[in-house]
């Protein structure tokens, strides 16, 4: 159904410069009933309409394919982009590899599709003063709304710095006039709107309306904002508050928090929801190999893959457990629940294999150079019943309770204070210790040691869930991260005789070598057809 808050004036232009709602597709995913229809004459006044218009506002497209902070597909795209690996054709590599420029076109969706959301956001809380409806609930709504727009304003000003901040619904007129906020501007806004909401909204909420923002999604995004900012004690504050509430906890399974069967797992904060035929994705057919039907789209670098500790809790570098001819034994067991492994994963009662030189469907040489012989294995469904390659429901966690504890301990090591083992074992060597991982305990407090041990933690815990690149930026480490050759499988135990594939001195096959630019890939260009749009908006240094 369409809404019709989200009408088009009669001749506009639909983008970012204008501001304006879109019509969009109603399929009610957060209350899971049936719509009816609306005009203009009749709404914004019941409580009804209030309930469509907040759906309306959570909508973010059909499927993983908009390329939103809010999508899987898109926040899987941000990990790889920040070194954690590639996809076969374009996305990720023109962000890093030199090229990048403001007329490409991931660029321009990231940046108009999340504008589009926060002008649904404008358009509820201009207009919702005029429902009749419990009082209560209303504000509830509001900071619901207020949540989600504060979200899309840290993410646009993370990565393309000042952008305009706009709070209300614009004319053609006003939309194509206005003017980019620095980002330390925009960010206080997303910092005093986030403390706000958390103020109101409940810590959680029933199974029933899960997908609904809470205090602990606003806690949990402020909590991200303060880390960006280096704000360390209010950044613990939030997560502590989080801690507090006594709700959230670290779920004992790990594979299936990032399934169908872990949706109300109470590790989960903050989701992307999706229902199988109804409000569904697409996500699987990207990246299911293709001996199961998929087109095995993204594949994993081996530089993450090397940052899975052995079981012995030490570093591949350290361990004497590790093998570098049989390497992916005696792993955290992680890896194995992120990454599919040439004959060596299993997938639905399968080995998968990408050996070269053969007539296997995911064979390395099938697509030469773009294809690194890797797989990600995190979100397969494995029982076809519940989820096919291009009708999944499961949803996509944006915030886990585990980036609340490790991000309490970051914020407490990095603003100086004490590090003893029982802050340890209540933030890293619980999100470690879970049942379905049973990874030795952290028992370092030397700060130099626990902020490698912590920050490679955070890569391998969170691989592939959108939290790479913004951890890289925030670290200052994003252009060492992608300016480097990267490699894929391991060909050969005798890579100095080995001629078939190149390889390194190790034998790991030379896969993509990435060319960020120092001091300009740092930032996102602003969209060209933006600034065709309206003059007004300058260009990020170097584009």
């Amino acid at each position: 159904m369409k809404f019709p808050f989200l009408r088009r004036p009669a001749g506009a232009i639909l983008t970012l410069g204008l501001l304006l709602g879109t019509a969009t597709s109603c399929k009610d995913l957060l209350d899971k009933q049936p719509l009816s229809s609306i005009s203009d004459a009749t709404f914004w006044r019941t409580a009804n309409d209030a309930t469509l218009a907040l759906n309306g506002v959570y909508d973010t497209g059909y499927g993983y394919t908009h390329y939103t902070f809010w999508a899987g597909q898109s926040l899987l795209g941000l990990d790889l982009m920040a070194g954690d690996g590639s996809e076969k054709e374009y996305i990720p590599d023109q962000f890093t590899d030199g090229t990048l420029n403001s007329a490409y076109g991931f660029v321009r969706d990231y940046y108009t599709q999340t504008y589009r959301q926060i002008t649904r956001c404008n358009n509820f809380l201009d207009n919702i003063d005029k429902v009749t409806m419990d009082a209560g609930q209303k504000a509830i709504m509001v900071n619901e709304v207020r949540t989600i727009r504060a979200y899309d304003y840290f993410n646009l000003a993370l990565y393309f710095g000042d952008v305009p901040l706009i709070e209300h619904v614009l004319s053609v007129e006003e939309a194509n006039s206005v003017f980019r906020t620095p980002k330390a501007d925009v960010w206080a806004f997303c910092e005093k709107e986030l403390r706000a909401a958390a103020a109101v909204l409940p810590p959680s909420v029933p199974d029933a309306s899960q997908g609904h923002m809470t205090a602990a999604s606003a806690l949990g995004i402020l909590g991200r904002l303060q880390l960006a900012q280096k704000k360390w004690a209010d950044a613990a504050t939030s997560y502590k508050t989080i801690m507090d509430f006594g709700y959230y906890s670290i779920d004992p399974r790990y594979r299936e928090l990032f399934l169908n069967a872990g949706e109300l797992s109470h590790e989960v904060i903050m989701s992307q929801q999706y229902i199988r035929n109804s409000y569904d994705h697409t996500l699987l057919q990207y990246l299911t190999p293709e001996t199961w039907g998929g087109w095995h789209q993204y594949s994993p670098f081996n530089e993450l893959v090397k940052d899975f500790e052995c079981i012995d809790g030490l570093p591949i570098t350290q361990s004497p457990l590790y093998d570098k001819n049989n390497p992916y034994a005696n792993r955290d067991p992680r890896l194995d629940l992120t990454v599919l492994i040439s004959d060596r994963s299993t997938f639905r009662g399968r080995t998968y294999s990408a050996l070269p030189n053969t007539t296997l469907p995911d064979r390395l040489n099938q697509y030469p150079g773009i294809w690194s012989g890797y797989a990600i294995y995190k979100f397969l469904e494995d029982d076809p019943n519940v989820a096919t390659t291009t009708n999944d429901g499961n949803n996509f966690t944006i915030i886990r309770y585990a980036e609340v504890l490790l991000g309490y301990l970051e914020a407490k090591l990095e603003g100086g204070a004490p590090v003893d083992q029982a802050l340890l074992d209540a933030t890293i060597n619980k999100v470690r210790g879970r049942a379905a991982i049973k990874m030795p305990a952290v028992t370092t407090t030397d700060p130099a040691t626990l902020r490698t041990v912590l920050r490679r933690e955070r890569r391998v815990e969170f691989a592939f869930e959108g939290l790479r690149y913004f951890d890289c930026l925030r670290w200052g480490i994003i252009a060492s991260e992608n300016q480097k050759q990267f490699t894929g499988m391991k060909l050969t135990n005798n890579p100095s005789t080995y001629t078939a594939f190149p390889v390194d001195a190790e034998g790991y096959y030379l896969y993509k070598k990435r060319n960020f630019i120092v001091g300009k890939n740092e930032l996102w260009p602003i969209p060209q057809s933006e600034r065709d749009l309206n003059k007004n908006l300058t260009q990020n240094p170097g584009y």
